[in-house]
């Protein structure tokens, strides 16, 4: 069976390889087995049970959240050539019948339905008489109420059990906490040992954090490196919506609104205008995006905090579905939890106790120094550790060296006690800094002895430091009334039986990082593009369920001139080649004439991923090789105009892939610790192990920098080659 399956996917979907799971996926389901598939946003869930349902004899239904969405999964089906209708309340009464005849006829192999749709007695009456093979249960975290997007209807599918009792069962979603998968499994009577749970892990994409400080300046600058790409800005409110949107489009940017307060008509239109390429930007609350698959999404901006994690990471999941590099800034200001709050206060005591966990742990990673990319995995339960992914922002920066700021610590924490531990940082803040505003003067704070003792930072600074206190458990703060509290700890500081140490200076600056340049013809791409565009607008569809960006770009590195070099691009399958592929083929051969190109085999290039400039594999080996033949590692900094920590990351490799390094006192004399530190760093490598700096870190009561790590670990592993 799994013979047929790769069959389908090459000849109907145009693609060579399974993604991670896939194929695991589908043999259980064709096996006969009920499915539960957590696999994330751009992974390739909907192949999971496309491909079955065109190896079952019956029909498959699928149960889908949103209209938009049901819409643009049954386009592309059809695109590609596969039978598929959905009924639901945009079709005219011609339409719906049309597809009901279809549905009795037999003459479709998937059905998709809303939870609503598909539990009126009147569907349910025409569904049983027919065969019923397959129930795939969409964005399945709608039946979990511990879920963010949890929904009542979603809890009725059960009774289906008893009405296609032979039918196989699968549900699929991008964002289940174990939690979650575990009352996603209780309410539908899955077996969970038939749980298939991919990597959270999105490595095309790149996470930032930036401090809100001048949002629109920020905002603009950002979308400047994306000029005509398409990109979703996410808002917390529907005022911040339209504010931003006006502002964006008096500056020039191609951009429209989304949020409930539009007319349905309204949203409908804007939506369509961004999923056709007549528009950039998408300006929207969360309540835009669900029923989105537009692959060529370049870039996420979250202008104000999400409201919890799972939120957070199916809104970046809309970015790069492709394959391709897309970039996910969260601007970050303290404000915004203010505003979360505002929400929680008006919910129900029960709900309250939901929302702040979510909110602690959004703002956690917010706030992190760790790796965005390992807060975030983690959270699903997933098993995810790493020294650097090289994918988020905190992996990417040179931090800057903690500093000793116990008295500074000390003034804080005494004045959240003198005002009764009842304030939130902005206000001890203003204490501090001597502020005359009429709350701080009607609560006689000004009479304080913390009162005007603490000039020596401005308020950003002050926020900094109250935050990284809060980080490491020496400040509490309730986030649900947004006071801060003293604890244990604060009391060891203010006693001065514990030293403080933070960065007081923020460093998380990089951006665009992940997005290099792609080497592709960018001529020939834009030909291609804008005979995309004319031929989508002609047939009223989407310009990528002809063919996606990634496809586009293939065809531009490759140059297909025949038949069966342009049924090997990623993408190209039978169906699409018979309805496009000539068409395609003509502009390809035609530019490559005008500018004498020959065509390049796929084969010969062995490359199913499209290749990026400036990448040199081996670099760490001519760096090794350098500092073997006598080179310090500053000489080679200066040559090469990197960083310092940049030539010990080759070193490192070049050892970590076998290779050896001369033995002299160059790494020693970079570090400036004493030799009895340094010891005790070269110790704790033997004892801890050198593949991950964190542990060794930690062990040195966070007082060894990692510049320092970075130098004695290369000393050690070459001391010990």
């Amino acid at each position: 069976m799994i013979e047929q399956a790769q069959h389908v996917l090459k000849h109907v979907f145009g693609y060579d390889n399974f993604r991670p799971l896939q194929q695991e996926v589908i043999t259980n389901i064709v096996s006969g087995k009920d499915t539960l598939v957590i696999m994330p946003t751009g992974g390739g869930k909907s192949l999971c049970y496309q491909i079955p349902a065109l190896l079952f004899s019956g029909i498959t239904i699928v149960v889908s959240p949103l209209i938009s969405l049901m819409k643009d999964q049954v386009e592309q089906l059809k695109q590609l050539g596969v039978s598929a209708v959905f009924l639901n309340s945009s079709l005219s009464v011609q339409e719906y019948q049309h597809n009901i005849d279809m549905i009795l006829r037999k003459d479709v192999k998937l059905i998709y339905l809303a939870p609503e749709t598909l539990l009126q007695r009147k569907i349910l009456s025409l569904l049983s008489t027919i065969d019923i093979a397959c129930i795939t249960i969409d964005e399945a975290h709608c039946i979990s109420e511990w879920g963010h997007e949890f929904r009542p209807e979603y809890r009725q599918l059960l009774q289906l059990r008893s009405i296609f009792p032979h039918a196989i069962y699968v549900a699929l979603t991008a964002t289940a906490t174990p939690q979650v998968q575990k009352d996603i499994c209780n309410n539908l009577n899955l077996d969970t040992q038939n749980t298939f749970i991919a990597s959270f892990d999105r490595t095309n994409l790149y996470l930032q954090v930036l401090p809100k400080k001048s949002p629109l300046q920020q905002t603009a600058q950002f979308l400047d490196s994306f000029k005509q790409q398409s990109g979703i800005i996410y808002c917390l409110t529907r005022r911040q919506v339209d504010e931003l949107t006006a502002h964006l489009h008096y500056q020039g940017y191609s951009v429209l609104p989304y949020h409930a307060g539009l007319s349905d008509e309204e949203r409908a239109a804007n939506q369509d205008r961004f999923i056709r390429d007549d528009v950039s930007i998408i300006v929207a609350t969360v309540a835009f995006g669900m029923g989105i698959n537009k692959p060529n999404i370049r870039f996420i901006l979250h202008y104000d905090l999400p409201k919890n994690i799972e939120g957070y990471y199916q809104q970046i999941g809309r970015a790069g579905r492709d394959g391709l590099p897309a970039h996910c800034l969260l601007l970050f200001g303290y404000s915004d939890i203010q505003k979360l709050r505002y929400f929680i206060e008006r919910m129900t005591e029960h709900e309250q106790a939901h929302a702040i966990t979510h909110l602690q742990a959004i703002v956690g990673y917010a706030e992190t120094e760790d790796c965005r990319r390992e807060i975030l995995i983690n959270y699903f339960g997933e098993d995810y550790s790493t020294e650097n992914c090289k994918l988020c922002d905190n992996c990417l920066e040179e931090k800057t060296p903690k500093t000793d700021v116990t008295v500074a610590a000390q003034k804080f924490l005494s004045c959240v006690k003198r005002t009764g531990e009842i304030f939130g940082a902005s206000y001890i803040i203003d204490v501090l800094r001597g502020s005359s505003s009429a709350k701080v003067m009607s609560n006689n704070h000004h009479q304080l002895s913390t009162y005007n003792i603490g000039l020596e930072y401005n308020k950003d600074t002050w926020m900094l430091l109250a935050r990284q206190l809060i980080q490491q458990g020496i400040l509490v703060q309730d986030l649900r009334l947004g006071s801060l509290k003293l604890n244990a700890n604060s009391w060891q500081v203010m006693r001065g039986q514990r030293a403080v140490r933070a960065r007081l200076v923020s460093t998380s600056s990089r951006s665009n990082k992940l997005l290099d340049e792609l080497n592709y013809d960018q001529i020939l791409f834009s030909q291609l593009r804008q005979y995309r565009k004319e031929l989508a607008d002609n047939m009223d569809v989407p310009p990528y369920t002809i063919f996606s960006d990634k496809s586009l770009q293939e065809m531009c590195i490759y140059y297909p001139q025949t038949r069966t070099s342009m049924l090997a691009i990623h993408g190209v399958g039978d169906a699409k080649f018979e309805k496009y592929g000539d068409a395609f083929l003509d502009i390809i051969m035609h530019y490559c004439a005008q500018n004498n190109i020959q065509e390049k085999p796929k084969s010969i290039l062995a490359s199913n991923k499209i290749k990026k400039r400036k990448i040199e594999p081996r670099k760490y080996i001519m760096v090794s090789d350098r500092y073997n033949h006598g080179e310090t590692i500053d000489q080679l900094k200066n040559d090469l105009n990197v960083t310092r920590n940049t030539i010990l990351s080759h070193l490192y490799h070049f050892m970590m892939d076998g290779g050896k390094l001369r033995q002299d006192k160059d790494l020693l004399s970079l570090s400036e610790l004493s030799e009895v530190q340094q010891k005790q760093v070269l110790f704790l490598f033997k004892e801890l192990g050198f593949e991950r700096l964190k542990p060794v870190y930690q062990a040195c009561s966070e007082e060894v920098s990692y510049d320092e790590l970075h130098i004695l670990r290369v000393y050690y592993l070459a001391q010990a080659s």
